[in-house]
């Protein structure tokens, strides 16, 4: 697998400082095999060690709530499917429930569209990322609306099949420096759920 390297952002993008990529990091979003508590991930950089982010689905929440944890097993935030809205829409909020980022889907003629909102704490900066690509393949770029940058990059086709043939969901995350590594996971997990109802 050829690494492939993003600009820095013009400004950093994000709400949890410490998980600002310092120069292009690859994240990988593997499912957990046998999870009885619905869709739960382990979050890892590319080439292995601890989970960087821990991810706990509930398969009893009717909005498919998905705790995410940091590695420390601090509670860092939720993602729960909203429902009563035209379009799929997932909020992230924090353990008080207070939305930190909403992600909608809109319609596309090619492939499929959403749309993330936020604003960065430390700026003040409303922040509005365009995720665009195919959900069904699994391949999508995110992009800041402000600046065109390319902020990441979801790609299941660049990983192994292994993964793929033992019914595991896996992605790649390529995130580029200055952008907040645990939202972007975040919008890849919005990903997976849009995709799963396909």
């Amino acid at each position: 697998m050829a690494a492939i390297q993003l600009p820095p952002l013009p400004h950093q993008i994000g709400i949890f400082d410490h998980f600002v990529a310092r120069k292009t990091e690859t994240l990988v979003l593997r499912e957990k095999a046998l999870s009885l508590s619905g869709d739960s991930f382990d979050i890892h950089l590319l080439g292995g060690g601890p989970p960087l982010l821990t991810v706990k689905g509930n398969a009893l929440s009717l909005s498919g709530r998905k705790a995410v944890y940091d590695a420390s097993g601090k509670h860092l935030f939720d993602i729960k499917r909203e429902h009563l809205h035209l379009h799929t829409t997932f909020a992230v909020v924090d353990p008080q429930d207070n939305r930190l980022m909403e992600v909608k889907s809109s319609m596309s003629l090619i492939g499929s569209k959403a749309t993330a909102t936020f604003t960065t704490p430390r700026t003040g900066r409303a922040e509005s990322l365009q995720m665009k690509g195919n959900w069904l393949d699994s391949r999508a770029e995110i992009v800041d609306t402000a600046t065109g940058a390319v902020v990441a990059i979801i790609d299941r086709q660049m990983l192994s099949g292994r993964d793929i043939f033992l019914g595991k969901q896996t992605y790649a995350l390529i995130c580029a420096p200055g952008v907040d590594m645990a939202l972007m996971a975040a919008m890849c997990i919005c990903l997976d759920e849009k995709r799963n109802d396909a």
